[in-house]
């Protein structure tokens, strides 16, 4: 997950806390020494305890799956590991405006696109067809419409317009020539034992849903 590090546009730096809090890495700010839940962008003890940071759209994902996407990709050329985390045990995680739905990465991938709405937002959660790795979380609203998106070959599809988008980008790959890109929403991934630790009022999406 990637947060914006600043507040009232003052840059914060971050260091390792050391520590685990609800299962989740904990940062401390060295300004402060405040402690920060990496899941919430929340800090939690210190002077700055209940202050947040924004959430931006990021993507936990395979190298090779970004590589596909992204092929001009620049990286920290060091050695690694290989990732314990396995993307199917997860759920994608959207919170807006202190509501929270989890949505199982398997059901999603059985579905290829879940069209919900959180706190009057209606949001489109996409697995890409190409890849089991790569997913996103975008707005589905569209100008002045919202949109009901399908699964399709290449992406999602809207059967009223006949415009299709990019599962990955949100960039339009076929359709009229004045249909827009699909605006990103900040979502992450979590364990589902752990979502109920950091979203006590959270939901979990099924497909009876």
């Amino acid at each position: 997950m990637v947060h914006r590090r600043e507040i009232a546009d003052q840059p914060i730096w971050f260091g390792n806390q050391g520590g685990l809090w609800g299962n989740a890495m904990t940062w401390f700010d060295h300004a402060t020494g405040s402690v920060w839940s990496q899941p919430l962008g929340l800090a939690i003890a210190g002077p700055r305890r209940g202050q947040r940071i924004d959430l931006l759209p990021s993507l936990l994902t395979s190298w090779q799956a970004w590589r596909e996407a992204y092929p001009h990709t620049v990286a920290l050329d060091a050695r690694g590991g290989g990732s314990g985390f396995d993307l199917r045990a997860m759920v994608i995680v959207v919170e807006l405006e202190r509501e929270a739905v989890a949505y199982p990465v398997t059901a999603l991938q059985r579905v290829g696109v879940i069209n919900d709405e959180l706190a009057g937002v209606p949001v489109a959660v996409v697995a890409d067809p190409r890849s089991p790795d790569r997913w996103n979380v975008f707005s589905r609203r569209t100008g002045a419409r919202i949109v009901q998106f399908t699964a399709h070959e290449r992406g999602i599809r809207d059967q009223q317009s006949g415009t299709v988008w990019d599962a990955t980008t949100g960039l339009v790959v076929a359709g009229p020539s004045d249909a827009q890109p699909l605006l990103r929403i900040p979502a992450l991934t979590s364990f589902p034992r752990d979502f109920l630790t950091f979203w006590p009022r959270g939901r979990f999406w099924t497909i009876a849903n």
